[in-house]
Parts: structure tokens; sequence; C-alpha cells
């Protein structure tokens, strides 16, 4: 069953910026569409702004399919950023 577990669980990079959203939007995307409930945020360590855009699609994304997304090892410094810009309420994270 562990095997199943892990296919429903997806890793972030260690950077989620600007320059790399796109990717990390799709390739996110895709791991949803095929069933990820969950994104582990515990590489993450260099991101910005547009790091929350893409953890708000991907939980649209899951949301789309029925079922939610949830964040775990959500970095401090970007849940701080997410309540800056008023978005925490809107994103499932735990740290």
């Amino acid at each position: 069953m562990s095997g199943l577990n892990h296919a429903s669980r997806f890793e972030t990079a260690a950077a989620l910026t600007h320059e790399s959203a796109k990717a990390a939007l799709e390739a996110g995307l895709s791991r949803i569409a095929a069933g990820a409930t969950e994104v582990d945020c515990a590489p993450l360590t260099q991101f910005d702004s547009s790091a929350l855009a893409v953890f708000l699609a991907w939980q649209r994304a899951a949301s789309a399919r029925g079922g939610a997304l949830a964040i775990v090892n959500f970095p401090t410094g970007l849940a701080s950023l997410a309540q800056a810009y008023g978005v925490d309420t809107l994103l499932s994270f735990r740290h």
C-alpha cells in the first residue's frame, strides 16, 4: 500500500520562482490529473510570489477533479508571503 500512497504525493523542486513557475505548474497539474492529493514542499528553499500562483492553480485543479490538494511542509517564509498577499486562507497548507 505504500506504493499507492507514494503515487498520491509529489514534491516541489528546490526552487519555485518566476523562471520555473510555468514548468512547475504543468508538472504539478499532470500529477494532480493522475490522482495526486498531496504536495510536499520539503525540498523548496527558493521561491517568490509566483509560487503562490502555482499552489493556487494546483488547488483549483484538484477541486475541479472533486478532490483537495494537501500542501505539507510549507515554508514559513512562503506562508508569510501568502498572508501578506491575503491568499493564506485560500491555501490548505501545514508547516
